[in-house]
């Protein structure tokens, strides 16, 4: 299998909704496995390169991403037109604490500032520390301690200063 074969491939993956594909040819082995972060796959020489056409994700800085939220869960909290969502830049694991034997970063109705760290995504095995682009109060906690979040999912609701 050529890499011009190699290529068609990933990208019929990528327009169709299987998952996974793996072919074998005598000591040519691909596994091509569709994903929503940058995809690598590595065929039988070792080499491991990436996907082509891999999907779009959105930059990830290092703060955190506000918008004013107007949805469900910030008019279950009251004056919803005042309150910002503090949201997830990144997909990863939501860390509310830089160490198992640490404190929390924040708690709800901790005073804030902006430039402070708020929690840790890990992705990837890389500890990514999110600050607060806002000052305000904590007024609700979204996510558990060391549980999966998406891209854009909700994590703090904040009360701005």
């Amino acid at each position: 299998m050529d890499f011009k074969q190699i290529q068609e491939l990933v990208k019929m993956i990528n327009k169709s909704n299987i998952g996974e594909l793996s072919i074998e040819q005598n000591d040519f082995k691909i596994t091509i496995k569709q994903k929503k972060e940058p995809q690598y796959f590595t065929a039988g020489t070792g080499i491991s390169m990436p996907a082509i056409a891999p999907p779009v994700i959105p930059a990830v800085t290092s703060g955190s991403t506000v918008v004013a939220d107007n949805n469900t869960k910030a008019d279950d909290l009251g004056s919803s037109s005042n309150l910002i969502t503090i949201k997830s830049p990144m997909i990863g694991t939501f860390y509310r604490r830089p160490g198992p034997d640490k404190t929390n970063f924040v708690e709800q109705g901790d005073e804030i500032s902006v430039g402070k760290v708020v929690c840790i995504i890990e992705a990837m095995k890389l500890f990514n520390e999110i600050e607060s682009e806002i000052s305000g109060k904590i007024v609700k906690i979204l996510v558990e301690d060391s549980t999966p979040v998406e891209y854009d999912q909700p994590l703090f609701v904040v009360e701005p200063a």
